[in-house]
C-alpha cells in the first residue's frame, strides 16, 4: 500500500485521540481561566455552584454572594466570551485557508480587520459612544467585505479565488488610509481606539456573550455543514466541478459564513490576529486531518486557546491587563516563520 492511502487510514484512525486531546485542553483552558484571578476561587466551590445554578437536588452554593457575583458576572462571561471569540476566528481562518489554497489566509484575508478598524474609530471619533464600537465595527466590516467581493468578482468567476485575495488587500489598505486620516485629525481618540484595535474582552457580562453567539452558531453551522466540500475545493476548481461541486455557490458561501462569524467577533472583542493561523496549522502539524476534522478540531482548540491567552493578558503583568491582542500576536509572528517555510506541504 502506497504512503497517500496510508495516510487517510492513519487519520481515520487518530480522529478519537485527536477528539479526545481537543476536549481535553478546552476544558482545562476553562477551569484555568475561571480560576486564574484578583480572588481566589476554588474548584469544588466553582463546580457547587453551578450544580446549584442548574438546580442539582441537594447542592448548594459555598461561595459568598461577592465571590458569586465574581464568578457569574465577570469571569464566566469573559471565558464564554474569549472561547467563542476564539473558536470562530479558528474556524474561519481554516475555512479561508481551504476556500482560497492559501494555507497562509486568516479571517482578516477579505479586509475584514480594516472595516472594523474604520467603523470603531468613526464611532468614537464622531458619535462619542462607546455602546456603537461594536455595530459600528460590524458594519465596517460587511461594508469593506462587500466591496472586496464586487471587485474580486468584477475581474470574473474563473479567477475568482484569486483575485479575491488581491481585492481584500487593496480594500484593506485603501480603509486603513482613511482611519489613518480620520486618527490623525482627532489626536484625542488615539489612545481610545488603539486601546480598542489592540484587541480586549470585555468584562461587561453576557451581554456582549448574548450579542456574538448568533453569529458565531450561524457561521459555524454553515461551514461545518459544507466542511467535505473544502476537502473537495482542495484539489482545484476544475476537479471539484467535475466531481459535482458547484464551485462559485459553495465558495461564496463558506466565504459569506466565515466573514459573517469574524465580523461579529471582531465587533465584540477588537482585533485579535494569528488566531486563524496558529490553530489549523498547529491541528496539521499535529496530523494533518482533512476538512472534514480540521474544522471542528479547529472550533475546539481555538476557543481554548483565545481563553489561554486571555489568561496570560490579565496576569502576566496584574493589576494591569496586556491587550489580547498582543499575546496572540506574540505567539503567531514565530509561528507565522513556521508556516511559511512548510507552507508547501499543506497548499492545494
Amino acid at each position: 500500500m502506497d504512503a497517500a492511502a496510508i495516510r487517510p487510514l492513519r487519520a481515520r484512525r487518530s480522529t478519537p485521540v485527536w477528539v479526545l486531546a481537543a476536549a481535553v485542553f478546552l476544558v482545562g483552558a476553562f477551569l484555568v481561566g475561571v480560576l486564574i484571578g484578583p480572588a481566589h476561587l476554588g474548584v469544588l466551590d466553582i463546580l457547587r455552584s453551578i450544580a446549584a445554578r442548574v438546580h442539582i437536588p441537594g447542592v448548594t452554593s459555598t461561595l459568598s454572594q461577592t465571590d458569586e457575583s465574581i464568578l457569574w458576572d465577570i469571569r464566566l462571561p469573559r471565558v464564554v466570551l474569549g472561547g467563542l471569540v476564539g473558536a470562530m476566528l479558528a474556524v474561519a481562518g481554516a475555512t479561508y485557508q481551504g476556500v482560497f489554497r492559501n494555507p497562509l489566509a486568516d479571517p482578516y484575508l477579505l479586509g475584514v480587520a480594516a472595516g472594523a478598524g474604520l467603523g470603531a474609530t468613526l464611532a468614537v471619533v464622531y458619535v462619542k459612544s462607546q455602546e456603537l464600537i461594536p455595530p459600528a465595527a460590524f458594519a465596517g466590516a460587511a461594508v469593506a467585505v462587500t466591496a472586496t467581493y464586487a471587485l474580486g468578482r468584477s475581474a470574473g468567476r474563473e479567477r475568482m479565488g484569486t483575485t479575491l485575495v488581491l481585492a481584500g488587500v487593496t480594500i484593506a489598505s485603501f480603509f486603513t488610509a482613511i482611519q489613518t486620516f480620520v486618527q490623525q485629525q482627532h489626536a484625542d481618540t488615539l489612545q481610545q481606539v488603539y486601546s480598542w484595535i489592540l484587541g480586549r474582552l470585555p468584562s461587561s457580562g453576557w451581554d456582549d456573550v448574548v450579542l456574538l453567539l448568533p453569529y458565531v452558531s450561524i457561521a459555524t453551522l454553515l461551514i461545518v455543514l459544507h466542511r467535505r466540500q473544502l476537502d473537495v475545493l482542495s484539489v482545484g476548481d476544475e476537479e471539484a466541478a467535475a466531481l459535482g461541486v458547484n464551485v462559485g455557490r459553495v465558495r461564496l458561501l463558506l466565504v459569506v459564513a466565515a466573514t459573517l462569524g469574524t465580523a461579529g467577533a471582531v465587533a465584540v472583542s477588537g482585533l485579535i490576529g494569528f488566531v486563524g493561523i496558529i490553530v489549523p496549522h498547529a491541528i496539521r502539524l499535529a496530523g494533518a486531518p482533512a476538512y472534514r476534522l480540521l474544522v471542528p478540531l479547529s472550533f475546539v482548540v481555538g476557543a481554548g486557546f483565545l481563553v489561554l491567552a486571555d489568561v496570560v493578558a490579565r496576569s502576566a503583568l496584574s493589576p494591569a491587563e496586556i491587550p489580547i491582542g498582543v499575546v496572540t500576536a506574540f505567539c503567531g509572528a514565530p509561528f507565522f516563520a513556521v508556516v511559511m517555510r512548510t507552507s508547501r506541504r499543506f497548499s492545494g
